[in-house]
């Protein structure tokens, strides 16, 4: 007679000798100077991704927008791209999700010794703006000024410009502040620059509770109706590569080559920055924050930045399915 033992070690021989499945490919736009490349890069040197049965297909692109012709083209299946750009084109009827990356975010800068000290003292003042009219960061930082009792597109005298440009004008005094991305401000900072005003203090001036990730994780409805697991995998093995990027400086010391930091205190600043944006609470609490903001936004910007609707969108952001994470987990402990 055959024991119970014996035959549970028949099972566990017959599913050890199954070939282990093949991991499923996603393919993924990634700016290869961004921080999502760095994120990237440990997720394929810890083997996040095999650990979850991904096979990733990164394609580099130039720049965000880069990301976004590829995801419209669907040559790519996920990209790292704007909120504003997502919500916007939910409400012109684009079925793209939104899974939060990144709250890091610029700031208002000037010279260290400038007289100037806050918002207000802009008035009559250049200032330099890395992007557009429509630039999100931009918008926000409008949105709180006004708050403040000072409408900067009428009191101040604006200059446009990329962000390498924005950030040279002001170092040679082209320009009295600078609105500019977050690596560039804390670049600035390592050479005695200073904020006036950080697009997160703007943020919460507009009644937001916490800063609010402007950049993550999109991809499509359909793809993620037809491989959700896929995407719950991927996101899971993000979070594990954000773990490892909070809690270890040695992490850092791997990924310097790939961030261009000039100096000690630049590449401190980087990762320093880099950490605090990384978002650490539930998506719903992202969502009620959004909302928020969407609606300011809406108020400056008008239909040309957010679209037809005066609301966000209640079906942009993803909702991963804690039980594929638990399902994973345990078949990883199977193995």
């Amino acid at each position: 007679m055959i024991s119970r033992f014996q035959v549970f070690a028949l099972l566990w021989l017959v599913v050890g000798a199954a070939p282990a499945p093949a991991a499923e490919a996603l393919r993924i736009s990634a700016q290869s100077t961004g921080t999502f490349a760095w994120q990237l890069d440990v997720i394929r040197r810890h083997g996040l991704a095999e650990e979850a049965g991904l096979d990733l297909k990164i394609s580099e692109s130039a720049s965000p927008d880069a990301g976004k012709l590829a995801l419209n083209s669907g040559s790519v299946d996920l990209a790292v791209v704007d909120w504003l750009w997502v919500a916007r084109a939910r409400a012109l009827g684009a079925k793209w999700l939104f899974y939060p990356y990144s709250s890091a975010a610029g700031a208002v800068m000037v010279k260290g010794d400038s007289p100037v000290r806050e918002i207000k003292d802009l008035k009559d003042r250049v200032l330099g703006i890395a992007g557009g009219p429509l630039d999100k960061s931009w918008l926000i930082v409008q949105a709180a000024a006004i708050r403040q009792g000072i409408d900067l597109k009428r009191a101040a005298k604006l200059e446009y410009g990329a962000p390498p440009l924005i950030s040279q004008k002001l170092q040679q005094g082209e320009t009295e502040a600078s609105l500019n991305f977050w690596n560039f401000c804390a670049s600035l900072e390592t050479r005695g620059y200073r904020r006036i005003l950080d697009v997160r203090d703007a943020e919460a001036a507009l009644g937001l509770h916490q800063p609010l990730a402007l950049i993550g994780y999109v991809f499509s409805e359909q793809f993620a109706a037809n491989h959700k697991s896929t995407i719950d995998r991927f996101i899971a093995a993000a979070q594990k590569a954000n773990d490892i990027m909070l809690r270890s400086d040695t992490e850092w010391e791997a990924l310097r080559p790939l961030m261009n930091a000039e100096d000690d205190r630049t590449f401190k600043a980087y990762r320093d920055r880099t950490r605090e944006g990384i978002p650490q609470r539930p998506v719903a609490a992202e969502e009620e924050d959004a909302r928020t903001l969407f609606r300011a936004l809406a108020n400056i910007g008008g239909a040309p930045l957010v679209g037809p609707s005066q609301e966000l969108d209640q079906a942009l952001y993803y909702k991963p399915t804690p039980a594929a994470e638990t399902e994973h987990c345990c078949r990883e402990l199977i193995r």
